[in-house]
């Protein structure tokens, strides 16, 4: 199956709000595919309607082939909400044994699942605690591993790491990796740049119940994105001055020459241009002290789009 989710022109409407707004997405399955927006763009009610919660006023959505609201189809989906379904008066657990006997998932087998999954997202201790004593985050822990106990095709994840310390937050990213690379589906929703940057294999970006733009996030950064800059830190000014005035009668490029020998060159793909700016450096018998790059980021992009930043 090329793709896992197929929507055209989606419309929900609450209250006179239209949550989404003419919405198109096409998910393609092995990738991840990230909702990036902040709260209120309508990431969750999309979510919502590709698990088959919510329906849309008008449109059409296909998951895995068929209906989302059918259960033929949601036994094939793992969701995790941003407000859990946990038992409160139940054990870690007794709760995950719980879901996995929902979905048809033997004993042994269950077992197995919260064994490795507990051990990936480090909660194996909390397990036999009932769940009204769980902190915010392992309760966001528990219910991923929920979303993945009867090892679903396509992994439905809303704000999965909101309130989580960053190295807890870099466990579940390693897990997500780890569930692509085994060929599986997922799609996330998130408000956080770098979580899109490093996860997203396509990046849509959303505002005010519309989709503004998807892609890969190099793709966007590249054409919504300012010019990325190359800082070259030497010596002293003079040699910032000889490489600068190269560079300009020789490639063109567009630079600017900031403090005492700091030059900085404006341009598009930093990763092509670099070799010629240290062949250059080279061949002037110039001594380079610093070279990095300075990449636009999906924030850029996000301002360019929408007129704003992302937390705004």
């Amino acid at each position: 199956m090329k793709y896992a989710v197929i929507a055209e022109k989606l419309v929900k409407t609450y209250n006179g709000v239209k949550a989404l707004d003419d919405v198109n997405l096409m998910v393609r399955s092995g990738r991840v595919y990230c909702l990036l927006g902040p709260n209120g763009a309508g990431k969750s009610t999309l979510i919502n309607v590709i698990v088959g919660i919510t329906k849309p006023d008008k449109g059409k959505i296909v998951v895995l082939g068929g209906s989302p609201d059918t259960p033929r189809i949601r036994a094939r989906i793992g969701f995790q909400p941003q407000e859990h379904g946990l038992h409160p008066n139940l054990t870690g657990r007794e709760n995950l044994l719980f879901y996995a006997g929902i979905y048809g998932v033997s004993p042994r087998d269950a077992k197995m699942r919260i064994r490795d999954l507990a051990e990936r997202l480090g909660i194996t201790d909390y397990l036999g605690r009932p769940v009204r004593t769980y902190s915010g985050g392992l309760k966001q822990r528990l219910s991923i591993i929920a979303a993945l106990i009867h090892d679903p095709e396509l992994v439905v994840l809303d704000e999965p790491t909101t309130g989580l310390d960053p190295s807890i937050r870099k466990k579940v990213w390693g897990l997500i990796e780890d569930l692509r690379r085994s060929g599986k589906t997922i799609v996330l929703a998130t408000h956080y740049m770098e979580e899109a940057e490093k996860l997203g294999d396509e990046v849509a970006i959303m505002d005010k119940g519309r989709i503004v733009v998807t892609g890969p996030p190099e793709e966007l950064k590249k054409k919504y994105g300012p010019p990325a800059v190359i800082e070259v830190i030497m010596r002293d000014a003079d040699m910032a001055k000889k490489l600068e005035t190269y560079l300009v009668e020789h490639a063109g490029l567009d630079t600017n020459r900031t403090g005492q020998g700091t030059l900085r060159i404006y341009c598009r793909d930093p990763d092509q241009l670099i070799p010629e700016i240290t062949s250059a450096a080279y061949k002037l018998g110039l001594s380079i002290s610093v070279l990095r790059a300075l990449k636009p980021g999906l924030e850029d992009v996000f301002l360019k789009l929408t007129g704003r930043r992302l937390g705004e």
